[in-house]
């Protein structure tokens, strides 16, 4: 698509449909979801991104909108309506699906309602997190609710996922405001999840790489490993077989604020197959080379020589030493030389001295 006018105005509806990990754990909805995606989102960006931030329009979000109760549904039904088809939808949270999706009622209807309703009427749809990209936490066995991601339920929506725990806010304003700019979703992998975040693993670009290779490794927290920033492959890392950005886009703005950077290993917060079902200090397997059978060690051990094996290696160097002096003492021609040129008896006469003496 060509790109959009300037003064193209994107049109956004937020809503918080599903279960968080904060909900998961404590057991309320919108403060702790709120505090656990959007507020990343919503916390210290870069001065120079809140120019672009004209041409978003946030017309409908739960926590930061005044309204609640009717007051807010009716917000709701006004945003979709007016925008019918033009508007991104922004999801939190895993969908819950059994039982008619009754664990989870929004508005006197269960959540899995008001998706396909909302979800039907818009351009494009974000799964904002690991819940509402593949469940998250609340997926994890035995999964009670049946709680599912978004892409499992919107089949006729292009739904790009956007997984973490939380969701670094510049991978979702990079989505917003290309198809804000260029009418365009971005390139996205075989999981829904855009190429420009998910494209590497954590392990290729961590700043912790060099003592990986090198076989320097924490062994428990705490240890002077830990304490010097070794690699944290043996306290269970995911880093290996995680596909994210972490390692080279932080949080907050602030250098090393991210779970490797402060001294927790990566839980694979944005794999399906890994996060919540592999046990968070259990190692995983290396996609490349191991060290150290693959990589000389920075401290080699250095042995020691035994007796009898100092006199083997003395014998064979007398052996090497002698034969290589004969070799030296050879003629040309192929006959040994005499090691010794002093006569041993009287010569014989020549014919002339012979012939004289008669």
């Amino acid at each position: 698509m060509l790109a959009r006018d300037q003064g193209y105005l994107l049109r956004i509806v937020w809503i918080l449909l599903g279960m968080h990990l904060a909900q998961t754990v404590g057991g309320y909805f919108q403060a702790g979801a709120v505090n656990w995606l959007g507020q990343s989102a919503l916390n210290r960006l870069r001065i120079e991104v809140f120019r672009h931030l004209q041409r978003l329009s946030l017309d409908y979000h739960e926590t930061l909108m005044a309204a609640s109760g009717q007051q807010a549904e009716a917000t709701l039904q006004q945003a979709v309506t007016e925008n019918f088809g033009k508007f991104v939808l922004v999801v939190e949270g895993s969908i819950p699906t059994k039982e008619q999706g009754r664990y989870m009622m929004l508005g006197g209807r269960p959540a899995l309602e008001v998706l396909k309703d909302v979800g039907s009427k818009a351009a494009a749809v974000i799964a904002m997190g690991s819940c509402a990209a593949w469940g998250g936490v609340p997926s994890a066995d035995p999964n009670p609710t049946g709680a599912s991601g978004v892409d499992s339920i919107l089949k006729e929506k292009p739904v790009v996922n956007i997984p973490g725990c939380p969701t670094n806010p510049y991978n979702l304003l990079a989505v917003v405001l290309e198809y804000a700019t260029m009418g365009r979703l971005p390139a996205l992998d075989e999981f829904n999840r855009p190429k420009f975040a998910f494209d590497r693993y954590i392990h290729d670009h961590c700043p912790r790489r060099a003592h990986f290779d090198a076989g320097r490794f924490t062994k428990e927290f705490g240890d002077e490993g830990h304490r010097q920033g070794w690699c944290l492959y043996k306290m269970g890392c995911k880093g290996p077989v995680t596909h994210a950005a972490c390692s080279t886009r932080h949080f907050n703005e602030v250098p090393d604020v991210w779970p490797i950077g402060i001294g927790a290993p990566c839980v694979g917060c944005t794999e399906k197959d890994v996060a919540f079902r592999v046990p968070i200090f259990q190692t995983v397997d290396i996609h490349a080379a191991t060290p150290p059978e693959a990589l000389p060690l920075i401290n080699t051990p250095i042995g020691s020589i035994g007796t009898v094996a100092a006199a083997m290696a003395g014998a064979i160097a007398g052996g090497i030493g002698g034969a290589a002096l004969m070799a030296s003492r050879r003629l040309p021609g192929g006959q040994d030389k005499p090691v010794s040129e002093k006569p041993t008896g009287t010569p014989e006469p020549r014919n002339d001295e012979r012939e004289a003496g008669k």
